[in-house]
């Protein structure tokens, strides 16, 4: 908003007012502004409010399915565990994001990085797979370390450009790529690399290449 409006040689005021502000009338026009950008915001957060809620209840309800099936066919908490743990799991990570709309992705994230590694602990334990948590642990403080370096990118270069952004994060995937391969390699025998893992790292510096390209189109246009 500020870049345009200094493109436009205009205030903020102005932009949101749609028309040109005498000085007489300035003071007035930006508290307008501030009631209205206040009530938006308002009206933005009740929004969200309702969809958490409602989103909060169609978890519960499914939780209390999963619940009463499994007591009535088996008489105590078998399976259900599974589906209600991940349910819960969901939960936690997705309900700050829907509350607080885009200032909550942070939240989500971080609910992310906290409770994959407990998640899947707690998953390995109820279905006795000690994979679950041996390796898939490992995998998930890989792709944590990977998902906040692309946050500290996208919030570093992402405001002014998008498009170097996403062409370093197509970039930084092959290496992460590699290294969860590699892993993976050491934990289960697997070989580390095979056709449709060099296609995808090809395909991933193609769109590396086309987006630091336009990147560099665009700023020198």
């Amino acid at each position: 908003m500020l870049e345009l409006c200094e493109i436009l040689g205009i205030t903020v005021n102005e932009l949101l007012s749609g028309e040109r502000i005498d000085m007489e009338s300035y003071e007035k026009k930006a508290d307008e502004n501030l009631i209205a950008l206040k009530r938006k915001d308002e009206n933005h957060m009740a929004k969200n409010v309702v969809i958490a809620a409602l989103f909060s209840a169609v978890l519960l309800g499914a939780v209390m399915i999963c619940i009463i099936c499994n007591i009535a066919v088996s008489g105590h908490l078998t399976w259900s565990l599974i589906p209600v743990s991940s349910i819960v799991f969901a939960w936690v990570i997705l309900f700050p994001g829907l509350i607080l709309g885009r200032r909550g992705i942070i939240l989500s994230y971080v609910s992310w990085s906290i409770f994959t590694v407990p998640y899947l602990f707690l998953l390995g334990n109820i279905i006795k797979v000690r994979e679950v948590y041996s390796v898939g642990a490992v995998i998930a403080v890989v792709s944590i370390i990977f998902l906040w370096i692309l946050v500290a990118v996208f919030k570093q270069i992402g405001k002014k450009r998008k498009l170097a952004a996403l062409g370093i994060a197509f970039l930084s995937a092959i290496p992460f790529m590699f290294i969860v391969n590699g892993i993976l390699s050491k934990m289960t025998e697997e070989p580390v690399l095979d056709v449709w893992d060099m296609l995808s790292a090809f395909l991933l510096l193609i769109l590396a290449f086309v987006s630091l390209i336009c990147d560099y189109a665009k700023k020198n246009r």
